[in-house]
């Protein structure tokens, strides 16, 4: 949504449930959490308070940011999710999850993380080149934590298993300026005709 010239997004975020072994990884976190709250962005964000997504969520909210969390009942029970958050959406399964933070973005980004992280973000890229996600997808590519990813969809463009358009489309990059001109300019991929 624009407003006076300047967007003020729903921007969900996928991480890691771990800190990862590099003090970088947390300091990415805290950083992309500063981005979002300094330019009135909202986190939308798995609900949790542990590693990454917990100081990504603590760092919006100390800088008077809105974070929105989504987590499923089974990891709620086990007392992981975020207590202070602007709002908790509880659901039943991670399949829910998933829709319910889709649903709410206007943009997505990747973290560090595992493959929880890496398979939701790439839910959202394959999305948006059948025409079921109209939003940017960006892999936020600290210490170049996503370059066999990046490599790997550029091996795709080799292959003509991907478009040169579509991989335009995919952003891997640690420079907030650059993502958010990325974010801004945004125009999702052509429905792809078979």
């Amino acid at each position: 949504m624009e407003i006076e010239g300047s967007f003020y997004l729903n921007i969900t975020v996928y991480s890691g449930a771990n800190r990862g072994n590099q003090a970088i990884f947390e300091q990415s976190a805290i950083e992309l959490g500063s981005w979002i709250a300094k330019n009135n962005n909202t986190l939308v964000y798995g609900g949790g308070k542990a590693g990454l997504m917990g100081s990504l969520a603590d760092t919006v909210l100390h800088s008077g940011g809105k974070a929105i969390g989504v987590i499923p009942t089974f990891l709620k029970n086990r007392e992981l999710a975020h207590q202070n958050l602007t709002k908790l959406y509880v659901v039943e399964s991670m399949s829910e999850r998933k829709d319910k933070m889709a649903s709410l973005a206007e943009a997505f980004i990747a973290l560090p993380g595992g493959p929880g992280t890496l398979e939701e973000i790439t839910e959202m890229v394959s999305w948006a080149r059948i025409g079921q996600n109209p939003n940017p997808c960006i892999f936020y590519n600290v210490n170049n934590y996503y370059g066999a990813i990046e490599n790997f969809y550029d091996h795709m463009v080799i292959n003509e298993f991907l478009t040169k358009e579509d991989r335009s489309k995919i952003l891997f990059s640690s420079s907030f300026d650059e993502i958010n001109s990325f974010i801004e300019n945004y125009e999702p991929p052509l429905v792809r005709q078979y």
